[in-house]
């Protein structure tokens, strides 16, 4: 019998706020063990003497996906660490269940390949999306045909053949929203993947309105502190059974100290969003009025995120920040910039860059932990120190990125962020 099995661990309580469960959930029996922290399984395989028994186990699996009774057979199946943090990200992200992977990458071929196994290859999809995952549907790495199309010709776009419609909102990077509940409307019976990653399910909760996958790269915000690679979809018990025999046959598997550090992170996951946000906010309404800064993004639902279009040269800016890191990846304590046409959608072809409102001028910020004024005396240095007019005249009306992109652009003080979950991405 596993450790949990016979516990009702499956739902939360109605009475418990989601902070409350970020520091309590896929740890319920902690106690009843004996342990304060967690357990980290390192196992690789787990013995057993009745091969018959595991034989009737594998053939249930295979069949129905559906995790076997007792301890795991193999780790590429199951990890009772990474189940821990499938559990309680499931139950932030209130759906019956979430299946973990290698990265955030491995879990949408995990998606991508569910749906094509059932002849259904044709993806709808809006741009922007993550520049991988715009490279991985549009490449035909995976045999898959996409249609990019803006949220309201997503009906159109449908065919007989269509298994899948993936929206990001809030978008990478130009942090443009959409409605989720017009746009799974609008999916009808094909299921809807919402990127969350950069939301979180601390400001929106997908699934609450029609997204049957929801996506995080776990490698930012669930994580936190940029020291864990990580992926995991949070979906019903069903559509997790798939993606389980897919993660088996290809091997796209969480490792169980990823998965110890991710439950760890969930547990401050809250308490980080809410200050990041607060601090993002605060430097996005400073660029706005900077006369240096052509454009600000900075979503209506809040969150860390900050995009931003400079006059001059944005490779400047990033040469020459220092307390800022210039790196790729987001969603760590510390705060990130970097420019997303030469690094994460360098993938994506320049022609739908722009048609995905991601221009050369554009710089992308994930506002970390450190104190605000630290941060803008940083930007105010590396923006240079040319506050005139010049530069505004010369810059060109469209030069920038985002036109026409959604709700988030700012030309005055951005609106504060938004705590409840179920009025976020309106």
């Amino acid at each position: 019998m596993t450790q949990l099995e016979g516990m009702d661990v499956s739902s939360a309580s109605p009475h418990r706020s989601p902070d409350t469960e970020a520091v309590h959930a896929g740890r319920e029996d902690l106690a009843a063990l004996g342990l304060h922290a967690a357990p980290l399984d390192l196992s690789t395989t787990y013995p057993s003497h009745d091969s018959r028994a595991e034989a009737a186990r594998l053939d249930e699996f295979a069949a129905t996906g559906a995790l076997p009774p007792g301890p795991p057979v193999y780790a590429r199946l199951d990890n009772p660490t990474v189940a821990r943090f499938e559990r309680a990200l499931a139950r932030l992200e209130g759906t019956g269940a979430a299946v973990a992977f290698a990265s955030g990458m491995a879990a949408l071929t995990a998606v991508v390949l569910a749906r094509a196994a059932r002849g259904l290859r044709h993806v709808v999809a809006v741009r922007p999306l993550y520049g991988c995952s715009d490279h991985l549907l549009g490449g035909g790495l995976l045999g898959t045909e996409v249609t990019w199309t803006d949220p309201a010709g997503i009906a159109a776009a449908r065919r007989p053949d269509t298994g899948l419609v993936v929206v990001e909102t809030p978008a990478n990077p130009t942090l443009a929203e959409i409605d989720l509940t017009a746009v799974a409307e609008s999916c009808g019976p094909v299921p809807l993947l919402a990127d969350n990653t950069f939301a979180t399910p601390v400001l929106q909760r997908p699934a609450g309105h029609g997204a049957r996958f929801v996506l995080h790269s776990a490698t930012k915000y669930l994580g936190g502190h940029g020291d864990v690679l990580g992926g995991v979809v949070a979906c019903d018990e069903e559509t997790a059974r798939e993606l389980r025999k897919v993660r088996f046959a290809t091997g796209g598997v969480l490792h169980p100290l990823a998965g110890y550090l991710l439950l760890r992170g969930l547990a401050t996951l809250p308490v980080r969003m809410r200050a990041q946000s607060a601090t993002a906010a605060e430097l996005a309404r400073r660029l706005a009025d900077d006369p240096r800064v052509a454009r600000v993004h900075y979503p209506r639902i809040g969150g860390a995120m900050v995009s931003f279009e400079v006059h001059g040269d944005p490779h400047e800016v990033i040469a020459g920040v220092r307390l800022i890191t210039p790196a790729v990846s987001l969603g760590s304590v510390d705060t990130l910039i970097q420019h997303p046409a030469s690094i994460s959608h360098r993938v994506v072809g320049p022609a739908d860059r722009r048609a995905g409102g991601i221009g050369e001028k554009l710089l992308r910020m994930s506002v970390g932990l450190e104190d605000v004024e630290d941060l803008w005396h940083d930007l105010d240095t590396a923006l240079g120190a040319r506050r005139g007019t010049a530069e505004r005249a010369s810059a060109g009306a469209g030069e920038g990125a985002g036109e026409g992109a959604g709700g988030g652009e700012l030309s005055a003080r951005p609106s504060a962020p938004r705590r409840e979950p179920e009025r976020a991405g309106r």
